[in-house]
C-alpha cells in the first residue's frame, strides 16, 4: 500500500510558484520547496517525559545518573556520551552531508546553509556559518542586471549583500549521495540547478575515502539574449566554533596543473593545536577569487566588487595570521557565458584535508583511509580537488550504475526508493572514522590463532584499514555491536571489506579483560569494564581513546548482554554468507565457539534455551523480562543453527551434532515456554505482561533468512508460525497504532493498545521497523512489509522534518529520542529480501554481486 505519493510530495512542494523542474533533476527522491515550513514541531524525549511509575521504579538509577552526569560536565568539563539533561533540539533544516566515507563531513542543509559539522572525529558541531554561501551575478551588455546571495535568511551581518531570496521559487531534491537545489531567478529569465556531488561508491575503497565534494551549477538561459554569468563561493575559515577567534589562521591562494587539467582556488589553513586542518574551495575555469575577508560588518566590499565587472581582485599574496578575536573568510569567483535560450555550466569542489587525528583523550595518533592515496603532510587539499573536479563524473557513472536498477524497477514505490539511498547518509554523517591500521597494531587481544584467537593484523584490515560509526550523533558510542546489528546490512552490502574489518576488531574484543573497577549505573554495583569472552557493548568514546578503552557504555555490567554474543555469531554466518570469505570464516570460528560456551552457561536447566533475568536484553535494555524471551530466544537458536551450518561447512562434525542436539532441545522448549497459538509471548514468565505482542519477535528468524538459511535442515521455527506471529505483528503493532501510519510500535497489548510497562515498550524504532519489513518480505509477505516501513519514512521525512537525521524512536505524539541514529541503515535488510524474491536477480553494484 502506498500512502500517495503525490499527496506528500504536494504537500512538501505546496510553496513553489515556478512550474521551472531545474536541469537533470531525477525523479526519484526526497523533494521540498526552500519555503516550506513543517507543522509538526516535536520535542526530545529527556528524563522530565519519564512516566512516573517508571520513575519510582528507577529512582535509583535516576539519582547515580545525575551524579554522574554531575562529575562529567562540571568536574571533568566533558560532554556526557549520553546527556539526558541536554539533548539536541530539533532543527527542521539538514541536508545531505558532504564527502566521502570517514574523513570527517560537513552537513549542507536543504535551505543551502553549511550548518552540521563533523571534523574533529565522532564530535559534532551543530552551527549554521552564515558567511558561506553561494551567490549569483547576471550581466548583461556590459552591466549587472541582477545580484542574489542564493539563501532565504536575513542576518543581523553582512548587510551589505542583498539577502532574502524567495524560497518559493526554489526547491532541494535529495537522493543520496546526490542531491538538486534548483532556484528559479525571479524576473530573469533564468534557472540554476546547483549539484552536489559527493563520492560515496559502494566497492570503492578509494574514491569513498575522500574529505571532498563538487557542486556542479547548471545554468539555463531562457532569454533571447545572452548573458555573463558569475557564481561566487565564499568560506569561512573554520566551522563557526568559537576556536575559530583563536587567531593564527590564514588564506592562500593556490594554482596546480596536472594531466593537462589546471586547478585554482584558495586554501584556509586552520592550525588548531590539536587536529589542525585545510580547508579547500577550488574550480578549474576561469577562476577569480579574493583570498581574505573578514566575514563581519556589512562586507559591501566584496558584494560592490563582484557587482562591478563580475569578477574579484585575485590578489596573489597569502593573508596575514589572524589577530586572536578575528575571523577570516575566502571567496572564490567562476564566470561562463551562457548564450540565448542556452545553458552552460560551472563547477566548484570543497575539500577539507586533516590526515592525522587523534580522540578526546590526545592517545595515539591515527592516519585517515585517504592518507594512503594523498600523505600525511596535511598539503593534500590542492590535490584532492584537482582529483575530484576532474574524476566527479566518473564518481556519477558509478552512481548511476549502482542505483540505476533500484529507480527502475516498477515494483518498487517512489517513497522506497528515496528511503533506501537516503538513510545511507549515516555511513558518512555517523562520527564516522576510517583509518589505516598503525604498524603496531595488534588486534587479536594477544590471543593467536593457533591458541584460538587471530592473526595480529588480518589482511582484511591491514588493506583496508579501521572503522567506526557511532551509535548516534547524540548517543555517542562507536560500533555499538547491538545497533549495529541491524544497520550491518549496509556495509555488508555495499563495502562488505570495512563490514568484515569491524568485526575482526570485535571478535580481537571478546578474548581482552579489563578489570578496572566500574560503577554499573543500572543495578549501582562495581564490575569490571570488560569481560573476558563476551562481546563488548562498543569500542569506545570519540571523546576518550576507541579500539583502547572499549565499553563506553556503563549501565549495564558487560557479562549480562547476552544477545550481543549471539548477534556476533549471526552475523559471522551472514557475512559469510554473502561473501563467501573463507579465510574470515575460518578466523572467526574459534572466536564464536567461546562465545557459544559463554552462552550455554544459561541454559540452566538443560533444554537447550538460554535463559534471562533482570532486563529483556541490551537493545531493549529498559524492559524487564524473565526466563527464556522470543526476542532473546529467538536470536539464540538461531544462533545455534548458525554454528549448525558453519560446523558443516568446516567439516566439524562433533561439533555439529552437539548443536544440533542443542537445536533440537531448544526448539521443543521455545515453542513450549512461548507460542501462544498466534505469536510467541513477550517472555515465559506469565505475568500479566507476559503476553504483550513484541514487534521485534522474529528477529533470529529474520537473520536466518538474510543468510539463505529457515527451510529444510535448518529450519528453526515453523513458517506457520512465523507467518502467524507476523500477522499478529501487523494486525496490532502496525495497523492498530496510530491508524496504521506510524510504522510498528515496539509492544501492544493483545487487546489493542500500546504496552506501556517501560521507556521503550510504546515507542517505534525505526530501525527495528526496517527489519521487520525485510522479514515480512522474506516470508511473501510483501504488502504488508512495505506498508510497515512506509509509515516510518512518511512520519520521519514527510511530517517530523527529521530528513538527514532519522531518530531512534519516537512516541505517537510529541516525543523523539536520539537524532541521527545508526540502526535506520537496517533499511538495506529490505533490498536484501526483495534481491531474494522469486525469479528476481541478484543486483550488481561496483561489479560485486550481492547473493541472492
Amino acid at each position: 500500500m502506498d500512502l500517495n505519493d503525490s499527496t506528500s510530495l504536494a504537500e512538501l512542494m505546496s510553496r513553489y510558484v515556478s512550474t521551472e523542474t531545474g536541469f537533470g533533476v531525477p525523479k526519484d527522491g526526497w523533494r521540498i520547496c526552500l519555503a516550506h515550513e513543517f507543522k509538526e514541531k516535536r520535542k526530545p524525549f529527556q528524563a522530565k517525559d519519564v512516566s512516573l511509575s517508571n520513575m519510582i521504579e528507577h529512582v535509583s538509577l535516576g539519582v547515580r545518573y545525575l551524579r554522574w552526569w554531575y562529575r562529567k560536565t562540571q568536574v571533568e568539563k566533558k560532554a556526557p556520551f549520553i546527556d539526558m539533561f541536554r539533548a539536541l533540539p530539533l532543527r527542521q533544516i539538514y541536508g545531505a552531508p558532504l564527502g566521502g566515507i570517514g574523513g570527517g563531513s560537513i552537513t549542507r542543509g536543504w535551505r543551502g546553509d553549511f550548518c552540521r559539522w563533523q571534523l574533529n572525529p565522532g564530535m559534532y558541531h551543530y552551527k549554521t556559518v552564515i558567511a558561506n554561501q553561494f551567490t549569483v551575478c547576471l550581466r548583461r551588455g556590459g552591466q549587472t542586471v541582477y545580484q542574489q546571495v542564493l539563501s532565504t535568511e536575513r542576518p543581523p551581518t553582512l548587510q551589505g549583500w542583498n539577502w532574502g531570496y524567495c524560497g518559493e521559487y526554489a526547491f532541494y531534491h535529495a537522493l543520496y549521495p546526490r542531491a538538486w537545489t534548483v532556484y528559479h531567478l525571479p524576473g530573469q529569465n533564468v534557472t540554476l540547478t546547483c549539484r552536489q556531488v559527493s563520492p560515496v561508491i559502494p566497492h570503492d575503497y578509494k574514491d569513498s575515502s575522500l574529505p571532498v565534494a563538487v557542486f556542479v551549477w547548471d545554468i539555463e538561459n531562457k532569454n533571447d539574449y545572452a548573458l555573463d554569468v558569475s557564481i561566487m563561493f565564499t568560506m569561512v575559515n573554520g566551522s563557526g566554533h568559537k576556536d575559530d577567534k583563536s587567531g593564527g589562521y590564514w588564506n592562500e591562494p593556490f594554482h596546480l596543473e596536472k594531466d593537462g587539467e589546471s586547478v585554482s582556488g584558495v586554501l584556509l589553513h586552520h592550525q588548531t593545536p590539536v587536529n589542525p586542518y585545510t580547508l579547500c574551495i577550488a574550480a578549474r575555469e576561469k577562476v577569480i577569487h579574493q583570498t581574505a575577508f573578514s566575514p563581519k560588518g556589512t562586507c559591501s566590499a566584496l558584494w560592490s566588487d563582484l557587482m562591478t565587472d563580475g569578477r574579484l581582485d585575485s590578489p596573489k599574496d597569502s593573508s596575514p595570521p589572524t589577530q586572536k578575536g578575528e575571523e577570516v573568510a575566502a571567496a572564490l569567483a567562476v564566470s561562463c557565458s551562457v548564450p540565448a535560450n542556452s545553458h552552460n555550466s560551472v563547477e566548484f569542489s570543497l575539500a577539507w584535508d586533516m590526515p592525522k587525528i587523534t580522540f578526546g583523550s590526545r592517545g595515539r595518533i591515527y592516519e585517515r583511509r585517504y592518507t594512503r592515496y594523498y600523505g600525511t603532510k596535511g598539503d593534500a587539499a590542492p590535490s584532492l580537488s584537482h582529483y575530484a573536479l576532474t574524476h566527479y563524473s566518473k564518481w556519477e557513472e558509478s552512481i548511476d550504475e549502482w542505483q540505476r536498477p533500484i529507480l527502475q524497477d516498477g515494483s518498487l514505490p517512489a517513497w522506497y526508493k528515496s528511503a533506501l539511498f537516503n538513510e545511507l547518509y549515516f555511513v558518512v554523517d555517523g562520527g564516522t572514522v576510517w583509518v589505516e591500521l598503525p604498524e603496531d597494531a595488534d588486534i587479536s587481544g594477544g590471543v593467536r590463532p593457533e591458541d584460538g584467537g587471530l592473526p595480529a593484523q588480518p589482511d582484511v584490515v591491514k588493506d583496508y584499514g579501521r572503522f567506526a560509526y557511532l551509535e548516534g550523533q547524540e548517543y555517542r558510542m562507536y560500533n555499538t555491536y547491538d545497533v549495529h546489528f541491524y544497520a550491518s546490512f549496509a556495509l555488508i552490502m555495499l563495502w562488505p571489506k570495512l563490514a568484515l574489518s569491524l568485526q575482526y576488531d570485535i571478535a580481537g574484543s571478546v578474548v581482552q579483560h579489563d578489570p578496572t573497577e566500574r560503577l554499573n549505573l543500572m543495578n549501582g554495583q562495581y564490575s569490571p569494564v570488560k569481560t573476558r569472552d563476551v562481546v563488548p557493548h562498543d569500542i569506545g568514546d570519540p571523546d576518550d581513546e576507541p579500539w583502547v578503552r572499549a565499553n563506553a557504555y556503563l549501565i549495564h555490567d558487560t557479562a549480562d548482554w547476552k544477545d550481543l554474543n549471539l548477534k556476533f555469531v549471526l552475523q559471522v554466518y551472514r557475512d559469510y554468507y554473502l561473501t563467501q570469505d573463507e579465510q574470515y570464516l575460518k578466523d572467526m570460528w574459534p572466536i564464536c565457539q567461546t562465545v557459544m560456551e559463554t552462552e550455554l552457561k544459561f541454559d540452566k536447566d538443560g533444554d537447550g534455551l538460554i535463559e534471562n533475568s533482570g532486563y529483556a536484553d541490551q537493545t531493549y535494555d529498559g524492559w524487564k523480562v524473565t526466563g527464556p524471551s522470543a526476542y532473546c530466544g529467538g536470536l539464540w537458536l538461531a544462533s545455534v543453527c548458525m554454528m549448525c551450518k558453519m560446523a558443516r561447512v568446516l567439516n566439524c562434525e562433533s561439533v555439529y551434532q552437539r548443536y544440533r542436539d542443542i537445536l533440537e532441545r531448544g526448539k521443543a522448549a521455545f515453542d513450549k515456554l512461548l507460542w501462544n497459538g498466534k505469536y510467541y509471548n513477550y517472555d515465559s514468565s506469565g505475568r500479566s505482561l507476559s503476553n504483550s505482542v513484541m514487534s521485534d519477535q522474529c528477529a533470529g528468524h529474520w537473520f536466518l533468512r538474510a543468510s539463505g538459511l529457515g527451510d529444510d535442515d535448518y529450519q528453526v521455527f515453523p513458517k506457520e508460525k512465523i507467518c502467524s506471529a507476523l500477522k499478529s505483528v501487523f494486525d496490532l503493532n502496525v495497523m492498530s497504532f496510530s491508524g496504521g501510519q506510524m510504522g510498528a510500535v515496539n509492544g501492544m497489548r493483545p487487546e489493542g493498545v500500546p504496552d506501556r510497562s517501560s521507556v521503550q515498550s510504546d515507542e517505534v524504532w525505526v530501525g527495528v521497523v526496517y527489519g521487520l519489513a525485510a522479514t515480512m518480505i522474506h516470508e511473501g509477505m510483501i504488502e504488508e512489509g512495505m506498508h510497515t516501513a512506509e509509515g516510518c519514512y512518511r512520519a520521519v521525512w514527510e511530517r517530523m522534518g527529521m530528513a538527514f537525521q532519522t531518530p531512534e524512536a519516537y512516541c505517537e505524539k510529541g516525543i523523539y529520542r536520539s537524532l541521527a541514529y545508526m540502526r535506520p541503515l537496517s533499511i538495506w535488510a529490505m533490498q536484501l529480501a526483495l534481491n531474494n524474491r522469486p525469479n528476481h536477480r541478484s543486483l550488481i553494484f561496483g561489479n560485486q554481486e550481492v547473493r541472492a
